[in-house]
């Protein structure tokens, strides 16, 4: 409960029917815009994966996945995935896509160690999307390039939305600012990572943070990555490491700094080892992922995560997680969000 986040004097712009329509307008129109600007094809993606593989996305390393035995595989444990960050370099590679071209999918997971408040959720729903790129396009350039792109479906679906409900106005700048991590760190020395993302997200309105999960000049992280699919240790070649980042907004509904989507350029052999190596996981290398990719087995691949609900939420001005998607809640958050007008479905 010391989570929740009530703004002063909430009332939601829709009703509850209103606001489920707008969901599939926003969910349908975003989709196409992605899909179209980064040649993406829509793929089937699986709810759980086998245990012990690697596949699964660990996270911090420390959230447990929901594991469960079945039957007719002699009691073999599967696990409800947290994302699809490593599997879906798999598929790009089983389709022997060329670079250029990729796959975006409806990814669905539970993630039962979440803290849970406005913004996060048991649920989690995304579009994982993955990218076949050139070696030579490992670069924090081209990152930058396709963070634009994405950016621009977001600007899209402002206004589309905004053209059918005018009562929720555009909020998003005409271009996104790119800011690297440890500058922030060197700007704001005394503030948490959180703080320094509130400051950058308020004065600049849509940021992507570059450089996440890499060691900082004073020997922090910004944020937790898991070593083996993002690309945080390789030099940029402007005095900054990392090929990766989130793209953050301003939420002036509650006040603070949004993480809208995940992303990045995937580890290649020697940066998977240096990773692996950093955060003393060497052992992972004997795991069926990791093994491919240290056997050159695995295309080279750009991609990251677009939280579904949350885009709902932003786009729509409202005020928890739980007023875009149906997931379970603590009592007494439910009846504070009941006497505070926020409509949880």
């Amino acid at each position: 409960m010391s989570q929740l986040y009530i703004p002063g004097g909430y009332k939601p712009l829709l009703g509850e029917k209103e606001t489920e329509g707008a969901i599939v307008l926003i969910k349908d129109f975003f989709q196409l815009a992605l899909s179209t600007e980064l040649n993406l094809t829509r793929v089937t993606a699986p709810l759980f994966v086998k245990s012990g593989m690697g596949i699964n996305d660990d996270l911090n390393g420390v959230e447990r996945p929901v594991r469960f035995p079945v039957k007719d595989m002699n009691e073999s444990q599967l696990e409800i995935v947290h994302s699809l960050a490593k599997w879906k370099r798999l598929k790009v590679t089983e389709m022997a896509l060329k670079p250029g071209f990729g796959i975006y999918t409806d990814m669905n997971a539970i993630r039962a160690d979440e803290d849970l408040d406005n913004l996060h959720s048991l649920y989690v729903d995304q579009w994982d999307w993955e990218l076949c790129i050139d070696e030579k396009d490992r670069t924090v350039m081209y990152l930058k390039t396709i963070v634009e792109k994405v950016y621009r479906c977001l600007k899209r679906t402002e206004f589309y939305i905004y053209d059918r409900y005018s009562q929720i106005k555009p909020e998003l700048p005409e271009n996104i600012t790119f800011l690297y991590a440890d500058d922030l760190q060197r700007e704001f020395p005394n503030k948490t990572p959180k703080e320094r993302e509130y400051e950058a997200c308020k004065k600049y309105g849509a940021v992507f943070i570059i450089g996440i999960g890499g060691k900082l000049p004073d020997g922090s992280i910004h944020d937790g990555r898991a070593p083996d699919y993002d690309d945080w240790i390789t030099e940029t070649g402007d005095g900054h490491r990392g090929l990766n980042g989130d793209i953050m907004v301003w939420n002036s509904v509650l006040n603070n700094a949004m993480e809208l989507s995940s992303m990045g350029i995937r580890v290649n052999k020697e940066s998977l080892k240096l990773q692996l190596q950093e955060r003393n996981l060497e052992e992972r290398e004997k795991l069926t992922f990791h093994s491919m990719l240290l056997n050159g087995k695995l295309s080279q691949t750009l991609g990251g995560g677009i939280g579904q609900s949350r885009l709902c939420m932003y786009f729509l001005r409202k005020a928890h997680i739980g007023e875009t998607q149906v997931s379970t809640w603590p009592d007494e958050m439910l009846i504070e969000c009941r006497k505070n007008n926020i409509a949880i479905l």
